[in-house]
């Protein structure tokens, strides 16, 4: 469970690095879900798609930026 905004988006920044780095040496995203990402994460296949989805890496560093800021 994501404690703040910063983890999960953080969390979620790994979780499609691993997707992106499998999915060069040519597995399907359905055996990268069932084999790395349910296993470490115990996140749903919907919560999966999800986070896929997300532009986390640009957010993360909006956020740093405003955090930088104040």
């Amino acid at each position: 469970m994501a404690y703040n905004r910063r983890y999960l988006l953080q969390r979620i920044v790994e979780i499609q690095e691993i997707v992106l780095t499998e999915k060069q040496r040519g597995l399907s995203q359905a055996w990268i879900y069932r084999n790395l990402i349910y296993d470490k994460y115990r996140i749903s296949e919907g919560t999966f798609n999800k986070y896929l989805g997300i532009n986390a890496k640009e957010q993360l560093r909006k956020l740093n930026e405003s955090k930088e800021g104040q």
